[in-house]
């Protein structure tokens, strides 16, 4: 068993929720202080469509972690001093790249600003101290409450040589505005995680050499894991009959 010191756990500054007036929506970036983005409704939080979960009355708030400060804990601090040092080598800037750092449940996320994640990426794979080999994933999520921030493209990160430590790094961008530069050509391996996040979520990753749906068909509208897809999808042919779609055969009010 490793005797490498793992991340402290988030204290409980970083995680209580009392400082937080209930339905207030709270836009800091306050370190150790959670940040409310929305107000949940029923048990998927949709917000066009019926709610077919039958838990319409609930309601409650949807907190993103705080913003953690050093010491991290664990090989976060390392592995941020690294990047920055590498970032700077290549002429950028972690200050600007970097917009904030969680440290949650034991693990580390990298909010990225999005002009600076090519630069990024590169780091995270070619500087030694780092050696970011794999890029396992690339999945979004929607926000629609988080007003200029609605979409996210969440990468994890895993550097076989160093341990397989990890790393998570996530890019927010705008609804009205959903392009973010692809990291195939640094990555190869997330050609088709682009295309997926694409697909679902209708984030556009430029300069990727094929951004074409991957799991519907090419004329499907919309992008069905976005929370404003609605529910129920389309009717369904059973046996010679036809089931209609889950919003129209039952409705709680």
């Amino acid at each position: 068993m490793s005797d490498e010191k793992k991340p402290d756990a988030p204290s409980s500054e970083a995680t209580t929720t009392d400082a937080v007036t209930p339905n207030e929506l709270v836009e800091t970036t306050t370190v150790g202080q959670p940040i409310k983005i929305a107000d949940r409704k029923g048990m998927f939080g949709p917000s066009l469509g019926g709610d077919t979960s039958g838990y319409g009355g609930l309601n409650r708030p949807v907190f993103f972690p705080g913003t953690a400060s050093k010491p991290y804990g664990g090989y976060f601090d390392q592995l941020t001093d690294s990047l920055e040092a590498a970032l700077t080598q290549r002429g950028g800037d972690y200050a600007a790249a970097v917009e904030r750092v969680v440290v949650d449940r034991g693990e580390l996320t990298l909010f990225v600003a999005r002009e600076h994640l090519p630069l990024v990426a590169e780091a995270l794979r070619d500087e030694p101290a780092l050696r970011f080999e794999q890029c396992l994933s690339v999945s979004g999520v929607h926000y629609p409450e988080e007003t200029g921030r609605e979409l996210h493209a969440v990468y994890h990160f895993m550097s076989i040589t160093n341990g397989s430590k990890r790393v998570r790094v996530e890019v927010a961008v705008p609804d009205g505005d959903a392009h973010l530069p692809s990291i195939v050509p640094t990555y190869p391996g997330v050609d088709w995680h682009e295309r997926e996040t694409w697909d679902m979520f209708g984030i556009i990753f430029d300069g990727h050499p094929a951004l074409t749906r991957i799991l519907m068909p090419d004329d499907w509208p919309g992008h069905p894991q976005r929370r404003d897809y609605p529910l129920g999808g389309i009717p369904v042919e059973y046996k010679g009959a036809t089931v209609p779609p889950a919003d129209d055969r039952r409705s709680y009010k």
